[in-house]
């Protein structure tokens, strides 16, 4: 099994913070830049951030200023630190390495105001 598994979402308020988990196996962990994607409801999905082997980090501009992103070697897991969470920001999350067409569940993060 090579795909990460996220967790950690939930129903929180609007204002609130969370932080998604995404644990990966080592071979993947290592060797890959990592992601957070998102699905929201209607649309397509989108990357939310990215993180390199070497800690550089990408954001989708709309999230930069909440969202911080980053990885733990010690543990093969990488974050999504969510904070000033809005009700737009209700949706399904999740975790890939670059490269890998296919997906996980995901975790989902609902936002009530």
């Amino acid at each position: 099994q090579l795909q990460p598994v996220e967790s950690g979402g939930g129903l929180v308020q609007a204002g609130d913070s969370l932080r998604l988990s995404c644990k990966a196996p080592p071979i993947i962990f290592r060797h890959n830049v990592m992601g957070w994607y998102r699905q929201r409801p209607g649309q397509s999905r989108e990357l939310v951030a990215r993180i390199g082997r070497d800690g550089r980090t990408d954001y989708a501009e709309s999230m930069k200023d909440r969202f911080t992103i980053s990885r733990d070697y010690d543990t093969n897991t990488v974050y999504l630190q969510m904070t000033g969470l809005k009700v737009e920001d209700t949706g399904v999350y999740y975790c890939n390495f670059d490269g890998n067409r296919r997906w996980g569940q995901g975790t989902q993060v609902t936002v009530s105001s």
